[in-house]
């Protein structure tokens, strides 16, 4: 018997209300700790195919008559097309179609197999206004790209070039904003200021990073009769089906998404994007399909960042270092469209403090717009939460090890509901073996180079939710198949549900394929963002294991005379308690080509709880003082993100957030051309990202306890808590090192000259005058 409920789905942050229906015979959690196949390192079941080049990205799909497309770009922050010809570009060598807005606005929308009532998509992307440099004004699609980029060459635009305007506080004053301000107050900040021994300000600074993911923005479109297939590198693809059927106004069966393989995405890829709908219209009135791809220069101008933030920030303590308020003020770039972050979340979550006031601001800009990157806003605003509270210590005279033990939430102070698991305490614990070597690491500082230790502790979300459906089949030759339309975006979620689906089955992981990435060939899966794809795919395919192994042991119980209470699966055979085993190809082979099909679905969240993932990082830093060239030396993660699927797989997962947060800390910036708000690190020798040089060594750890209130699983998501305290302890070891407040991201050696004159400033000033 199934139940409809109304459960809580949360995706980076934001919370939705979802209706679920829910089986009655729930399946308990696994007991904690390693099993047979989950819990144990596993390589990823698709590894020699993505090593020999067999796994096929949408890079890779070549289809018979494939016309390629080059887009004109404003290069322009703020600018009005006053004429635009394509006359000369419509006559060059293989072109077979060219846009424009006016064009597009001027057609018929019944042009489109559909309703006329929806207008067509792609006359709002192509735009006479941009608004932001890299906005798409034209588009161009021939026999070949260097043909599509020759003819685009051609076309004429005469521009009326408008003052851009680029600054995030200038926005605030001026009232250019998306959305209202978002405000936040429990207690009274003021009454907690006036109540503590010490009270510390500081503005913190982060820059704009960008994605850079190794496949950049792509899609092939095809018009098949009156469906449309869509081949493209996508976090979601049951979210571009549904973006592109709505806006062409065709049923949502119409399209087909396909992403079997993709080269990452870190939150960039979460919708169709202007390349698919550029696609999608020249395939329409070609006749052919139609690759629409990004070059790494347009992948750097126009498909997102993580926005830059303005932090002014003030905490209160009493002199054993309880925080009795703490207040701040978050400016989010967002640029021309996106999204305002939830900056403040850390400020909010992360600590016990009974006085809490922030205000975030999203403020619009001739910028390119923001994308989700990587725990969005929890990286910017733990930055300055977490070295605040260093520098509150220091005053203090308070180890910033103990300052948080003493700060500890014990639930969650913005709602007062409990969280369904929390053992950061325990997190803590495990990083006072990394955190004694302050001494040691500090003793071997020789000049020019200091030394030092930072630490920073983490909070994200990651708890997924529905509605996630997988299907099981199992054949007559005793192997397994997880068939699911989700996406693997390059983290190992395909190997994982392998996992789950041997586990449950009781069958060796080789025995277990999984089938994903086409939405008609497969059932509804949820978004890879959000940290949410193990904790919301997870459940669904244990679910449908569970159907499936259930069938089996009701077929064998009838075949061989048992009791089914007697009978279970292990090591690809049905076995009994009395000591029968037989081959579970034996039982599925009695079905002849009949097949064993289980089906599952993902369950509610629980009820009245905040399902949130924990963790505390500890760096080693050395500094030279006279260059300002700062080294990572070493790097220790603790991480309490529920039942581990793959140790493997989570290591690895751990190393990368590193790596990346390592260029987000001491190298990568989006620069800007002050004019012209054009991008000026559009390629990768001017954008600097980390190398196998920059890493240090780096050691993971894992609580690895089930959340015994989230799913049959117990799991979280792992994707974004990584990167979140990095920085922050990168910081914190540089002041522990040299003494310098690092308030401004990258740390880059202008940075850290600037931060240690500041230092020697302070130390040279008179006793009593201000330090303001």
């Amino acid at each position: 018997m199934a139940r409809l409920i109304k459960t809580e789905k949360e995706v980076e942050g934001r919370y939705t209300e979802q209706w679920v229906v829910v089986e009655e015979d729930v399946l308990d959690q696994w007991p904690a700790g390693a099993r047979r196949v989950v819990g144990r390192p596993a390589t990823r079941v698709d590894g020699l195919q993505r090593a020999r080049g067999e796994a096929r990205y949408t890079a890779d799909v070549q289809l018979p008559g494939m016309l390629h497309t080059a887009v004109l770009r404003s290069p322009h922050g703020r600018a009005r097309v006053k004429r635009l010809d394509v006359g000369r570009a419509m006559q060059a060598p293989g072109v077979r179609g060219v846009l424009t807005p006016r064009e597009l606005a001027a057609r018929d929308a019944a042009d489109w197999p559909g309703e006329p009532s929806v207008g067509p998509h792609a006359s709002e992307v192509l735009t006479c206004e941009p608004g932001y440099a890299g906005a798409p004004v034209a588009a161009v699609g021939a026999e070949t790209f260097g043909q599509a980029l020759a003819a685009l060459s051609l076309v004429r635009v005469d521009w009326e070039i408008l003052e851009p305007l680029l600054d995030g506080d200038q926005a605030v004053r001026r009232g250019s904003l998306l959305g209202e301000p978002r405000r936040y107050e429990r207690g009274d900040l003021d009454r907690g200021l006036a109540e503590a021994d010490l009270v510390v300000e500081a503005k913190y600074r982060t820059q704009v990073v960008l994605h850079n993911a190794l496949e950049t923005h792509q899609s092939v479109c095809r018009w098949e009769g009156d469906t449309l297939e869509v081949y493209t590198s996508t976090q979601w693809i049951w979210g571009v089906r549904r973006e592109v059927a709505e806006a062409l106004g065709i049923p949502a069966d119409r399209v087909r998404v396909v992403c079997e393989y993709m080269g990452g995405g870190f939150g960039a890829k979460n919708d169709a994007g202007d390349h698919t709908f550029i696609a999608a219209e020249l395939a329409r009135r070609t006749g052919r399909p139609v690759r629409c791809a990004l070059t790494r220069r347009d992948e750097n101008r126009a498909t997102g960042n993580r926005n830059a933030t303005i932090q002014r920030l003030v905490a209160g303590a009493r002199s054993d270092g309880t925080l009795t308020a703490l207040g701040g003020e978050f400016v989010n770039a967002v640029g021309y469209d996106g999204f305002s972050p939830f900056t403040s979340g850390p400020m909010q979550l992360l600590y016990g403090c009974p006085n809490v006031r922030t205000v975030d601001y999203g403020a619009q800009l001739n910028t390119p717009p923001n994308a989700a990157f990587r725990a969005p806003g929890f990286v910017e605003g733990t930055f300055g939460l977490e070295c605040l509270l260093d520098e509150l210590a220091a005053r203090l005279d308070v180890d910033p090890l103990e300052l948080r033990r003493r700060n500890h939430a014990d639930h969650d102070a913005s709602d007062e509901r409990p969280f369904s698991s929390k053992r950061l305490m325990e997190c803590y614990r495990r990083a006072e073996t990394h955190w004694a070597r302050r001494a040691e690491v500090r003793a071997r500082s020789e000049a020019p180079w200091r030394r030092g230790v930072g630490l920073a502790s983490q909070v994200w979300y990651g708890g997924g939710g529905p509605p996630s459906y997988a299907w099981v089949r199992v054949g007559p030759d005793g192997r397994a198949a997880v068939i699911t339309a989700m996406q693997d975006i390059g983290t190992g979620s395909r190997t994982a549900m392998a996992q789950i689906a041997a586990e449950e089955l009781g069958l060796p992981l080789d025995r277990v394929d999984v089938a994903l990435g086409d939405s008609a060939r497969g059932p509804y899966a949820s978004i890879s963002a959000g940290s949410s794809t193990i904790p919301s795919m997870g459940p669904a395919v244990r679910s449908a294991a569970a159907d499936a192994a259930r069938q089996i042991v009701e077929i064998a119980a009838q075949r061989y005379d048992r009791e089914e209470r007697v009978l279970s699966l292990r090591d690809g055979h049905v076995v009994s308690t009395d000591g029968g085993s037989w081959p579970l190809e034996e039982i599925a082979g009695l079905l002849g080509d009949g097949q064993i099909l289980g089906k599952g679905a993902r369950g509610p969240n629980p009820a009245g709880m905040r399902v949130l993932t924990f963790g505390v990082q500890v760096a080693e830093v050395a500094v030279d003082v006279e260059t300002g060239e700062v080294r990572v030396e070493r790097l220790a993660a603790i991480h309490d993100v529920g039942r581990v699927i793959n140790p493997l797989g989570a290591r690895s997962q751990v190393e990368g957030g590193i790596i990346q947060a390592l260029g987000h800390t001491l190298s990568e910036q989006r620069l800007l051309d002050p004019l012209t708000g054009d991008v000026l690190t559009q390629t990768l020798d001017a954008y600097k990202l980390p190398t196998i040089a920059d890493v240090p060594e780096i050691v993971v750890e894992f609580v690895d306890q089930p959340d015994t209130h989230l799913t049959n699983l117990g799991a979280k998501g792992l994707g974004e808590p990584p990167i979140v305290p990095t920085a922050a302890a990168i910081a914190n070891a540089i002041r522990n090192a040299t003494g310098a407040d690092v308030r401004s991201l990258p740390v880059s050696r202008e940075e850290m000259l600037r931060a240690l004159r500041e230092t020697r400033g302070r130390a040279e000033e008179p006793v009593g005058a201000s330090t303001a």
